[in-house]
């Protein structure tokens, strides 16, 4: 690549490199299609940081002239019609139109991994799905004959925008059984949990706070937070959950808007963190007065071992904000997940939902009341922990049976996950590439880190594929990775000499 950097310049070096990409894509010299490289390849090239050509691609995407996708690398948009003398006949340039930081903040990620779902020709062990054989789709469509005969038009009229009351007292229940006093008024329903951390990043964020993150975590979440334009702190984790040595640390020269955390079953690290991890986090947040939001979407899936309190079961002080979700057990299209927090948090977050959605779907409420009242929720869930706990030791089985030296993962003990570290010589962007070819896809580790993490994770999903797929996805994914590795090691032979230290 062509890139000739003055690095006696006061022009600053990820500037340089966006110029010179600028002036090849409008000049013709790179056409739409033009693949442009693997930031990490670019970096070793120029002898930089990858973080400085980051940058350049992120401004590049900003300006609508790239895009990323997932297994395609980054490659160059048509440009803009130009001005043209018949403007009445002339293209609209919808990306002259948006909001530049959408561009910037929003990433196609989660959009193409839940596209996956309906592929028949790629084994999806990139998704957080359940498996869509085990729903009870008999008892669902009977349930909700029952619910229009008993209801009537009720059932497809608006509903409160704190939810469904009914719903409220039952999840007030279901909180009781995990250790949770709450009543429905500390109570609200969201279009997923996922709406949730929207609602939070639009009520408590102000471009420029700080929002403290393990790392890794949740990729959604960053994006949520990263598009209300959040200064994101990541605190690593080691096998008892987040360090809370080094949080004490970051709290005593920061005061964050709010600590985000999945303790148990984390996503994607499939880790739980320690009773004694959850009380110094605790006591951490009453010193410093910082909020927790609490992530739980996996707590039900336990295959093994002793359940752990929730933080907002052990919460005195009322900091705890609670999110979890139906989506993980059932029906992940009724989109119905929850919030519990202290009524004023709740009086609030409401006043923002109404703006969005107005509420959430009224039938799906009724038939996740109705699942929870009369006891289906709870023998669906003992179904499903054991077809999932069976996936998961296929999944072990699979990899202890053909990893490479070098592969390091961690079976879980619940949740959805297996979380995955590559030997250092594997190029993430070359497994992308050869696991799309063998028709298997993952989520790579890089999006669950606020920064590069230096080294290549990724993550294995073994609930939403069948038992055979699981094997049989796992096969070619190891399969892809040897192939990956012979690949980086010819070329690292062809090229010879002595690698740049970078």
């Amino acid at each position: 690549m062509d890139i000739q950097l003055d690095r006696t310049s006061r022009i600053p070096i990820y500037l340089q490199i966006l110029n010179r990409f600028r002036e090849m894509i409008i000049s013709g010299a790179m056409p739409e299609g033009a693949l442009l490289p693997p930031e990490r390849q670019l970096a070793q090239e120029l002898g930089l940081n990858r973080s400085t050509v980051l940058s350049a691609y992120r401004e590049l995407k900003k300006e609508g002239l790239v895009e990323a996708r997932v297994g395609r690398g980054t490659t160059v948009l048509p440009l803009p019609s130009q001005e043209r003398s018949d403007t009445e006949n002339a293209t609209l340039s919808w990306r002259h139109i948006f909001r530049t930081d959408t561009a910037r903040s929003q990433s196609p990620l989660l959009r193409d991994l839940l596209a996956l779902s309906e592929r028949k020709d790629v084994i999806p062990m990139s998704l957080g799905l359940p498996a869509p054989e085990l729903l009870p789709v008999d008892l669902f469509q009977q349930i909700q004959t029952d619910l229009a005969r008993e209801l009537g038009p009720t059932l497809l009229q608006h509903s409160p925008t704190e939810g469904v009351t009914e719903l409220r007292e039952t999840l007030c229940d279901l909180a009781a059984e995990r250790g949770i006093s709450c009543d429905p008024t500390e109570t609200l329903i969201l279009s997923g949990s996922q709406q949730g951390l929207d609602l939070a990043s639009r009520v408590f964020i102000e471009p420029g706070d700080t929002v403290i993150v393990e790392e890794p975590t949740f990729f959604a979440a960053l994006q949520t937070f990263n598009a209300h334009q959040a200064r994101l702190i990541g605190v690593p984790c080691d096998q008892d959950g987040m360090r809370t040595d080094l949080l004490a640390e970051i709290l005593e020269r920061r005061h964050p808007k709010f600590i985000y955390t999945l303790p148990t079953f984390q996503n994607p690290s499939g880790s739980v963190m320690s009773l004694t991890r959850r009380k110094e986090l605790l006591q951490l947040a009453y010193r410093y007065q910082v909020p927790i939001i609490e992530d739980d979407p996996y707590c039900d899936l336990r295959y093994e071992g002793d359940s752990v309190p929730s933080l907002k079961s052990l919460d005195q002080r009322g900091l705890v904000l609670y999110l979890s979700t139906m989506s993980k057990v059932l029906f992940p299209g009724l989109r119905v997940g929850w919030l519990l927090a202290p009524r004023e948090v709740i009086r609030r977050f409401t006043l923002v939902k109404q703006s969005m959605d107005l509420h959430c779907n009224t039938p799906g409420q009724w038939v996740i009341n109705t699942m929870l009242r009369d006891g289906h929720y709870q023998t669906h869930l003992n179904k499903v922990r054991r077809a999932y706990a069976c996936r998961r030791d296929i999944m072990a089985d699979a990899l202890r049976k053909d990893a490479p030296s070098g592969f390091e993962w961690t079976k879980p003990k619940g949740g959805f996950y297996f979380w995955c570290r590559l030997p250092d010589e594997v190029e993430r962007s070359q497994l992308l590439a050869e696991s799309a070819a063998a028709g298997v896809s993952f989520l790579p580790g890089w999006p669950c880190f606020v920064d590069d993490p230096g080294c290549t994770y990724l993550r294995l999903n073994f609930s939403f594929a069948g038992k055979r797929a699981v094997e049989t996805g796992v096969a070619r994914l190891l399969e892809a990775l040897h192939h990956s590795c012979r690949k980086q090691s010819i070329s690292a032979r062809e090229a010879g000499g002595t690698p740049p230290i970078v």
